[in-house]
C-alpha cells in the first residue's frame, strides 16, 4: 500500500514538474497584480476565488503544453544532464519529465487538456472575453514552440503569451478596461518577459541551440547585442512599471512608486546591467532568476498599499 501511495505521489510530482509549477505559481502573481493595481482595491470574493483557480489552471495547462509540443525536440536534445536545469529556478523540480521517460506523453496530454477545460470554464464565468484570451494564448504558445528553429521573433510571441493572464484579469474586473492603462501594463510585462526571461533563459542553451540551428535571440544576435537588448528591455519594463504606480497611486502615496522602482532595480536593472557588463552565463541565470520574482514583488507592493 505504501509503495502504491509513493508511486502516486511521485507521479503527481512529475506532472507538476511538467507544468513547472514553482515558476507557474510565481507567474500567477501577474494577473493578480494587473487586477489589483487597476482597481486599487479587491474585487468581489467570487472573482477572487474563480480567478485564482482559473489562473492556476491556465498556467498549468500552458506550461505543460510547451513540453508536449517540444517533446520530440527535447528528446533529441536531452543528454545525461539537462543544461536548462542547472542554476535556474525551473530546476527546483525535474526538468522535461516526459523527455526523460519519467512521464508518458499520454499522461502529459491528459493533464494539459484537463486543466485547459478548467481554465476555459473559469475564464468564461469571469468574462467570455477571458476565455477567448486563454485560447489565443494557447495558440500563441504553440506558435512560439514551433518557431524555435525558424525565427528569433518567437521572443515577441512569448511576450504576448506572458501578457495574457494580466490582460484577461483586467477584463475579469472591468468589462471595458481603460485602453491606456492596459497598454502600459502590457508593454511593461512584454519588455520584462523578453529582457528578464526569454533572452537570459535562452542564453544558457546558446551552444546547444547553435548545434541544432535554433533561431533564438542569443544565437542570431550574439552575446554582445543580446546583452544590450536584454538591459534595454529591463530598463523599459522598469520605467513603464513605475508609470503604472504613478498613475494608480495619488501624490500622498508616493512610497508606492518608490518601492516599485527600488524592487525593479534589484530584480531587473542591476542584474540586467551586470549581464550587459560581463556577458556571462552566470549573469544571465541571475537575471532570469531574479526577474522571475518581478510580478510577485509588484503584487506585494500593491497589497501593502491597499490593505
Amino acid at each position: 500500500m505504501n509503495t502504491i501511495r509513493s508511486l502516486k505521489i511521485e507521479h503527481v510530482k512529475f506532472l507538476l514538474a511538467l507544468s513547472r509549477t514553482p515558476h507557474g505559481l510565481l507567474d500567477m502573481a501577474t494577473p493578480a497584480f494587473g487586477a489589483l493595481i487597476y482597481l486599487g482595491t479587491f474585487p468581489p470574493a467570487r472573482i477572487i476565488w474563480i480567478g485564482l483557480l482559473t489562473a492556476f489552471a491556465g498556467y498549468t495547462a500552458v506550461y505543460a503544453a510547451n513540453d508536449i509540443i517540444d517533446y520530440r525536440s527535447d528528446r533529441k536534445r536531452l543528454t545525461h544532464q539537462d543544461p536548462k536545469a542547472a542554476g535556474y529556478i525551473d530546476s527546483i523540480m525535474v526538468s522535461h519529465p516526459m523527455a526523460q521517460g519519467l512521464l508518458t506523453l499520454k499522461a502529459g496530454i491528459v493533464w494539459a487538456l484537463g486543466w485547459s477545460v478548467v481554465a476555459i470554464i473559469g475564464a468564461w464565468l469571469l468574462n467570455p472575453v477571458c476565455a477567448l484570451i486563454f485560447l489565443a494564448g494557447a495558440a500563441l504558445e504553440t506558435i512560439y514552440c514551433l518557431l524555435w528553429r525558424v525565427s528569433p521573433l518567437r521572443a515577441v510571441v512569448s511576450g504576448f503569451v506572458k501578457n495574457m493572464g494580466a490582460i484577461a484579469a483586467l477584463f475579469a474586473v472591468d468589462p471595458h478596461p481603460a485602453p491606456g492603462f492596459m497598454l502600459i501594463l502590457f508593454l511593461s510585462l512584454f519588455f520584462w518577459e523578453i529582457g528578464g526571461q526569454n533572452i537570459p533563459h535562452d542564453w544558457s542553451d546558446i551552444e546547444e541551440d547553435r548545434r541544432f540551428q535554433a533561431r533564438t535571440i542569443p544565437v542570431r544576435l550574439g552575446e554582445e547585442k543580446s546583452a544590450v537588448l536584454a538591459f534595454a528591455c529591463t530598463l523599459a519594463a522598469s520605467a513603464l512599471c513605475f508609470s503604472l504606480f504613478l498613475i494608480r497611486f495619488p501624490a500622498g502615496l508616493w512610497p508606492a512608486p518608490l518601492a516599485a522602482i527600488v524592487l525593479c532595480s534589484v530584480l531587473l536593472l542591476i542584474p540586467g546591467f551586470r549581464l550587459f557588463q560581463t556577458k556571462q552565463r552566470d549573469a544571465a541565470m541571475a537575471l532570469f532568476n531574479r526577474a522571475s520574482y518581478f510580478p510577485a514583488a509588484m503584487l506585494a507592493v500593491v497589497l501593502c498599499f491597499i490593505l
